[in-house]
């Protein structure tokens, strides 16, 4: 197969964990005999240094002509300490999702055997957790109307969603869980907002037409209880904008690292995969940050292209590494800590 792929390195730490998936990938190619092209493009505060613009228009090229995109990360601490700043990095990640449509955000959560006692929950509260979130992505609060009143005194932001948009979220939820558990959880907040309302009768009247899947709706706030306290209970979880983006970061650490968590961004053209953490600014040029949630994103890719035993070599591969404590510093707690090349090469090499 010639796959295209957009690479979007971005901002701190992006860079260098990029490059440990594309390593993988390469591999992975080699082995199978598929041809990858690469091509590169600038985004997030890297592109505000080059040309003004977070998302620039030939960002935007490259991604809408590829197969998928591979993204590192966004950010910059200059910005986040700038309230007035009128251009930020983040900006660019809004427009990228509005602009090509990625309107479901796919964050699994799962536990690694050899990496159990290392969460911060207890062993018998996270075995056997293997959930989904199917977060809205181009709704909500994010992207209603905001503004100023009252001479700068007064702030709003609206949540804003039509049914179509919670319909078509919805649907990828609803197909997941078909070929999962058969379990279904809207999340919203229901007995306060009209949006969440919306997104329960919506979910309701969408029920018949998938009768195999059990359906059950949760307040936001129960449900960051619950996922603390019983994570394997879930299945698959559908939810807005913010709500996913605060469960899916509370959700990440039952796994015992940020660093090890993918995700995808499906649109109805082309999606996009990235780790879920930040740029992690802190860390970015000391080859030190833990690359495997990038190369997991790149393993959904493949997954994605009907490419399923590629992308179960590569997740096989990253589960021997952590077996056999090929990781980076993040992970290593007294042992020996690889350098994020070095993982990046030692995968490549066991590929």
């Amino acid at each position: 197969m010639n796959l295209k792929i957009a690479l979007l390195p971005g901002d701190g730490i992006g860079p260098e964990v990029i490059d440990q998936a594309v390593k993988v990938c390469d591999a992975i190619a080699q082995k199978h005999s598929h041809k990858i092209t690469w091509e590169s493009a600038l985004v997030g505060a890297a592109a505000i240094d080059a040309v003004g613009d977070p998302y620039p228009d030939e960002t935007h090229e490259i991604c809408a002509s590829s197969d998928a995109v591979l993204f590192g990360a966004i950010g910059h601490p200059r910005f986040d300490n700038d309230p007035s700043a009128k251009v930020r990095p983040e900006q660019g990640l809004l427009k990228m999702r509005q602009k090509l449509g990625l309107f479901a955000n796919v964050r699994p959560t799962f536990t690694f055997p050899s990496l159990i006692d290392k969460s911060p929950l207890k062993r018998e509260r996270i075995e056997g957790t293997d959930l989904v979130f199917y977060r809205e992505l181009t709704g909500g609060i994010y992207f209603g109307k905001r503004g100023r009143e009252d001479n700068g005194e007064t702030a709003y932001d609206t949540c804003t969603y039509t049914r179509e948009e919670i319909k078509r979220l919805a649907k990828k939820g609803f197909e997941a869980a078909q070929k999962r558990r058969k379990k279904l959880c809207c999340v919203d907040k229901a007995n306060v907002l009209e949006s969440s309302r919306l997104w329960r009768e919506t979910i309701q009247a969408m029920e018949k037409d998938y009768p195999k899947v059990e359906v059950s709706y949760e307040f936001v706030d129960a449900v960051a209880m619950r996922l603390v306290q019983w994570p394997s209970d879930y299945d698959v979880l559908i939810t807005e904008n913010l709500f996913g983006d605060i469960l899916t970061d509370e959700a990440s650490v039952i796994s015992g690292s940020m660093g090890l968590m993918p995700s995808a961004s499906l649109g109805s053209t082309v999606s996009l995969y990235e780790p879920i953490h930040g740029s992690y600014p802190q860390a970015a040029g000391k080859d030190i940050a833990n690359p495997l949630a990038t190369v997991l994103s790149a393993a959904m890719l493949f997954e994605d292209m009907d490419l399923q035993q590629e992308a179960d070599e590569i997740r096989r591969v990253v589960y021997k590494s952590l077996a056999e404590g090929v990781v980076t510093e993040d992970l290593a707690e007294g042992g020996k800590a690889y350098k994020t090349s070095e993982v990046g090469d030692w995968l490549a090499k066991n590929i």
